[in-house]
């Protein structure tokens, strides 16, 4: 096995501790599913009751053809097909029928150019109804107009090593986060704990709650890999921006961009690995090292003083090399290259729970936490216009796209629009997806100045945060 390892290194460098016991999730499968599109121009309806939607149960979803997108597409047979063409990777986006998705919200997507057979992104749109628990009195909460509460809810989840676990996620994530929030009825009785931290720890909650069925049912329907999740909540007047992997979320309001999440990843992650590593080594299997070094170890330099920083560190500091320092590094790599035990590139998110090293029957699952890291953004602390958005995206944007350029991009897209158009969303997630796929030429897909363009698959919400079609 050292060798295989010690060759996929090579050919890297050339070119989270297990959680504690939680309780039984419930299982969604068969849940009913959340009204997934409410038409803005019928605001004084409610929002339907979780399981007035359309969406088929998980059973039924299973049983689909391998390659599916979000039913908010509406894609025909012939859509599906010009979806999945690597040649021609042409932007898809929910038709313009009148029946947008909730706050107008623009959605756009793209296939990769050959990095694997199918779109591995997969995306969820809800508005989702609580009926909350019994209340402390023993009386159920009945919800009807003006009472109880609605979440809406938007995902985006990038798989890896197949689409299974992002096409699971997408179908059945909002439910775990709907069956947490109804704790909502027993705020009362809490007061000692805010309501925004109560939100916190349910969406917290639901991602492990997902993880764990996601481990059941991983034989059973087929749930191959694992995906990266970045969710947004909104609910009483506040934004939830709960990110596991390596997608991101920004605001862009006014021209000033708030970050609203960062990326995990074994770089970033390097010291929550390395205090894994040094507390239950046997994760380690005799093959790695929770220490870094600033390169390979070779056998040569036994007993010499070396660079090198553990789990406590992040500055560098001399050692002596011993014999165990010759293992593999838990973490190697740099940027996008970085891998966790030479396999995988990122550190958060749900799912891989049969990933393996290379050739070895050494887990990797431990290392890769589901809980995510959950921002909050007050909405009612700023006077929105139409102009301010949150912007969601899989690394597919972002390997390629700044910050600032997606700034530039949203000024210059918005600005051709009138400001109560709510295609305008739309047309500016299209914009964001195009600028990063780039255009076909000899050698790739190419950007204007002739850089490689994202080859990855490339997913964007965009969620407009003040006029029309925002929150009310």
């Amino acid at each position: 096995m050292l060798n295989r390892v010690r060759s996929a290194v090579a050919h890297l460098v050339s070119s989270g501790g297990a959680p504690p016991p939680r309780p039984k999730s419930p299982d969604l499968s068969n849940a009913p599913s959340a009204q997934p599109a409410v038409p803005p121009e019928a605001p004084r309806s409610p929002p339907a009751r979780a399981g007035s939607g359309s969406s088929a149960p998980a059973k039924t979803v299973e049983a689909r053809a391998s390659f599916s997108r979000p039913t908010f597409l509406q894609l025909s047979p012939g859509g599906l097909r010009r979806a999945d063409d690597h040649a021609g990777r042409a932007v898809q986006s929910p038709p313009d029928t009148g029946r947008r998705l909730p706050w107008s919200t623009g959605y756009a997507e793209v296939i990769n150019a050959g990095k694997s057979r199918h779109n591995e992104d997969q995306a969820c749109c809800e508005v989702v109804y609580l009926e909350g628990r019994r209340s402390v009195s023993g009386v159920p909460r009945e919800p009807s107009r003006g009472q109880g509460l609605c979440f809406y809810y938007w995902g985006l989840f990038d798989g890896h090593a197949g689409g299974g676990a992002a096409e699971m996620a997408s179908r059945l994530l909002h439910r775990h986060i709907r069956e947490q929030l109804k704790d909502l009825s027993c705020w009362s009785s809490q007061k000692e704990v805010t309501h925004e931290s109560l939100v916190v720890g349910a969406i917290e909650n639901a991602f492990q709650f997902m993880d764990e069925q996601m481990a059941r049912e991983r034989r059973g329907h087929q749930v191959e890999g694992g995906c990266c999740a970045l969710v947004v909540v909104y609910l009483l007047g506040k934004v939830y921006v709960a990110n596991a992997g390596d997608s991101r979320a920004i605001i862009v309001r006014n021209g000033e961009i708030i970050p609203m999440s960062r990326e995990f990843t074994p770089e970033t992650e390097r010291q929550r690995l390395q205090l894994l590593g040094f507390l239950k080594p046997e994760l380690l299997g005799g093959e790695f090292t929770h220490l870094e070094f600033p390169r390979r170890i070779q056998p040569k330099e036994l007993g010499q003083r070396m660079l090198y920083r553990d789990q406590n560190m992040t500055g560098w500091a001399y050692k002596k090399i011993e014999l165990e320092d010759l293992r593999f590094p838990l973490v190697c790599g740099e940027g996008k290259k970085a891998r966790v035990m030479a396999t995988i590139g990122v550190t958060r998110g749900l799912g891989d729970h049969n990933l393996k090293v290379c050739s070895s029957t050494l887990p990797i699952k431990p290392f890769l936490s589901c809980f995510p890291e959950v921002r909050v953004y007050d909405l009612t602390q700023y006077e929105h216009c139409p102009d301010d958005v949150l912007v969601l995206g899989t690394d597919g944007l972002w390997d390629v796209t700044s910050d600032c350029e997606v700034a530039a991009t949203v000024d210059r897209v918005l600005s051709a629009y009138e400001p109560n158009d709510p295609s305008r969303y739309t047309a500016l997630a299209q914009a964001l997806v195009l600028g990063a796929r780039g255009t076909p030429r000899d050698r790739g897909w190419r950007l204007p100045n002739n850089k490689l363009g994202s080859g990855d698959d490339i997913s964007v919400f965009v969620i407009p945060l003040g006029g029309p079609g925002s929150y009310s």
